[in-house]
């Protein structure tokens, strides 16, 4: 029986204040906040995070995934696999295949309900970076985040949680929908759509109960994912009603500080409800988007030892609120500034990128074999001994390290100034220069701790420049 053995969510540090956005457009301000995604942060970006958060707690199975499936739909490249990178950042085996489920909300559905039928090691990766025209409900109710599940059949993994069900059911809706050269979405009138999504919920609900032998007052915890509002709204209700369990979803906590971040929306109910349920405890999870699927699970005895480090709820509530609009816009391509006076950035080289795949993607150092120094990046000649080709490999992306120093650079172009360099030490040796994210310049200071996050360098000729830097530890 396939279960679930691994979960993980990612939230972005950055928050737009809702109300920022009617002082610079006017009308009714709303209240909360929304996450942002980084100027150096995409959905891959997202999804790498998440991934590395539901591995951390089963490293020894990084080695036997075998299916990645990358569920988005903004994607950073159209005609490139996408989870070819996350595969690269997490070091899966090569015979691991990865595959993008990209454009539609529904895919992020979808790859949970391949993955809860697999009978191989199966990783789902869920992200978004969601956004609409200045101005939208889709901007102002809008999210980004990331999550990931690992899927097994494979007994030496203690399952967190058994599926029990999934049902599906999918009709051709027009609701909402964007070109490929669209930069939003366009959305029909709701309310001639709700009662559509109402009645094909209650027969993906009813035929997801009987497969898994329950009745609706047995379940324990009920999340309702989806962009269209009104349907939401409607179906957690009724199934509210039926189960005698408020539904996480479009009224939940997570929406006041994260917003809806699409694809993603789902695992990140999912990662919550795991965070907060007990072992033996049903879930179900109903995702609204061209159709409804249902997800069913019952959690194990596991759960209780073997929580996400990090729960899902946590970082939505730790970002900064700084943010201001302008920036927001300027990330999100809205806003065309002047740029630096700089010589055009240079798209990263197609060979050695794949040379030095393990270092540029996967972070992995290399340590002397006879005298211990740690080497950052590789090599094969030692730096303490000058041995030859005594090196074994070490991945440093999990590995806490410490600010040596720093400069705070006003002149030096970066999206979000001023640009933050560091010399970092990572526990165990090794030190590394790299560029600080996530941090406001008061809070820098030789003593911090940070640790290393896959991020987007720069784009280039239409080719993204992933590598890692260092953000604070929060």
């Amino acid at each position: 029986m396939t279960s679930l053995v691994a979960y993980g969510a990612y939230v972005p540090y950055f928050r737009l204040r809702r109300s920022a956005i009617a002082t610079v457009l006017g009308g009714r301000a709303a209240g909360g906040t929304r996450a942002v995604a980084s100027y150096d942060e995409d959905s891959t970006t997202l999804g790498v995070e998440a991934a590395r958060a539901a591995l951390a707690a089963v490293p020894e199975a990084r080695g036997s995934v075998r299916s990645l499936l990358f569920a988005t739909a903004t994607p950073p490249y159209l005609d490139k696999t996408n989870a070819a990178a996350i595969h690269a950042a997490l070091g899966l085996a090569p015979e691991a295949m990865a595959v993008d489920m990209a454009g539609a909300v529904r895919s992020g559905a979808g790859a949970l309900h391949l993955a809860s039928g697999s009978a191989e090691d199966t990783l789902v990766v869920l992200a978004d970076v969601r956004t609409g025209l200045p101005g939208s409900a889709d901007e102002r109710d809008g999210g980004d985040a990331g999550a990931a599940f690992l899927f097994s059949a494979r007994s030496e993994l203690p399952p967190l949680a058994e599926v029990l069900a999934h049902a599906s059911v999918t009709a051709e809706i027009l609701d909402r929908r964007r070109t490929p050269d669209s930069p939003a979405s366009t959305t029909s009138e709701e309310r001639f759509t709700e009662q559509v999504y109402t009645r094909l919920a209650d027969a993906a609900f009813d035929d997801a109960l009987e497969r898994a032998q329950l009745r609706a007052e047995q379940l324990d915890h009920l999340a309702v994912a989806g962009l269209h509002q009104r349907a939401l709204r409607s179906v957690a209700g009724r199934l509210s009603a039926r189960t005698g369990k408020a539904a996480d979803g479009s009224a939940d906590g997570l929406a006041g500080t994260v917003g809806n971040p699409g694809t993603a929306q789902p695992g990140l109910l999912l990662a919550d409800a795991l965070d907060r349920a007990a072992p033996g405890r049903t879930i179900a999870l109903v995702v609204i988007g061209d159709g409804v699927s249902v997800l069913v699970l019952r959690t194990c005895a596991a759960l209780a030892g073997r929580r996400a480090a990090v729960p899902a709820a946590a970082p939505a509530a730790a970002g900064s609120d700084r943010l201001s609009y302008g920036d927001y816009l300027t990330w999100r391509g809205f806003l065309d500034r002047q740029p630096a006076a700089r010589p055009k950035p240079q798209p990263p080289a197609a060979a050695p990128s794949l040379r030095r795949a393990g270092w540029k993607y996967g972070f992995v150092a290399s340590r002397c074999t006879d005298c211990g120094t740690r080497q950052l990046p590789p090599a094969r000649v030692c730096a303490g001994c000058r041995t030859i080709d005594k090196m074994t490999e070490e991945r440093l992306d999990g590995t806490p390290a410490t600010v040596v120093t720093y400069t705070v650079d006003h002149l030096g172009f970066t999206p979000h100034p001023p640009l933050i360099l560091a010399v970092i030490e990572f526990d165990g040796g090794g030190r590394f220069r790299c560029e600080l994210t996530d941090a406001a310049e008061e809070e820098v200071h030789a003593g911090m701790r940070v640790t290393m996050s896959f991020r987007r360098l720069l784009t280039a000729d239409g080719v993204h420049n992933y590598f890692w830097k260092a953000r604070p530890v929060r």
